[in-house]
């Protein structure tokens, strides 16, 4: 089953690169106050044209590189 994750680009200036970073609310152990918690990933554009603070829908696939694991399925806005 392929991870699909909605985040918004933050760096696009790397070749056929983004950095996109997708948060998410997770209740805290003891207290249960929900806190924010984000994470980046690099993804590929596979040849779309991405601006930083676009929202994108992400989709895992294979390795394409060390740090690249995913690659952009639809750009949301």
């Amino acid at each position: 089953m392929q991870k699909m994750l909605k985040g918004i680009v933050v760096s696009a200036k790397m070749q056929n690169t983004v950095v996109v970073e997708v948060s998410r609310k997770k209740p805290h152990p003891l207290y249960k106050k929900l806190l924010k918690r984000s994470t980046k990933f690099k993804v590929d554009t596979a040849g779309q044209s991405v601006n930083a603070g676009d929202k994108v829908k992400i989709v895992e696939t294979r390795p394409m590189s060390k740090g690249k694991h995913f690659k952009i399925m639809e750009v949301i806005k």
